[in-house]
């Protein structure tokens, strides 16, 4: 099972795939911005198309063996078909869901993390080009819940829910 864990940056979305990794067991945590590390000499126009090939060969090389895979990233519609295209093969439903906090919300400080300017004007880019609310997957506004409450959610809908790919 292939789970994204979308939205834009503060929104939640690596607490909330740490938590369901580990909840679902036998799940691998996919960092796409840890695979980005690699490159952080390189521009991020340049290092996004890096870093989703490697993911989406991590991604293959787990679905071979049986292991789940959560992977918290900010999703474009763009992205999104890449993985659909790149993974086709590998894996059958690829479940989506959206962290789409309100942006006042969102724009603050939550937990220990800290925002600083590029942060906060990118979040407002990935409102304005709809990473918080695209046309696939299963959108959660997350204002009001805690991570774990969030993952319960995520959780609940995989158990009853149909694939939103």
């Amino acid at each position: 099972m292939i789970i994204f864990i979308s939205g834009s940056i503060n929104s939640g979305k690596s607490t909330v795939a740490k938590i369901v990794a580990d909840r679902l067991g036998k799940t691998a945590l996919i960092e796409i911005d840890s695979l980005r590390d690699f490159i952080g000499w390189m521009s991020l126009d340049e290092a996004v198309p890096i870093s989703l090939e490697n993911a989406s060969s991590i991604i293959k090389i787990f679905s071979m063996r049986n292991i789940n895979a959560v992977v918290p990233y900010p999703l474009s519609k763009k992205n999104y078909e890449y993985f659909l295209e790149t993974l086709k093969e590998w894996v059958g439903v690829i479940h989506v869901f959206v962290l789409s906090p309100r942006l006042d919300v969102i724009l603050n400080n939550r937990g220990l993390r800290e925002l600083n300017d590029w942060e906060k004007e990118r979040i407002k880019y990935h409102y304005s080009i709809g990473i918080s609310n695209p046309d696939f997957g299963i959108t959660l506004d997350n204002t009001g819940h805690t991570p774990e409450e969030t993952a319960e959610i995520i959780i609940k809908t995989l158990e009853i829910g149909p694939g939103n790919n």
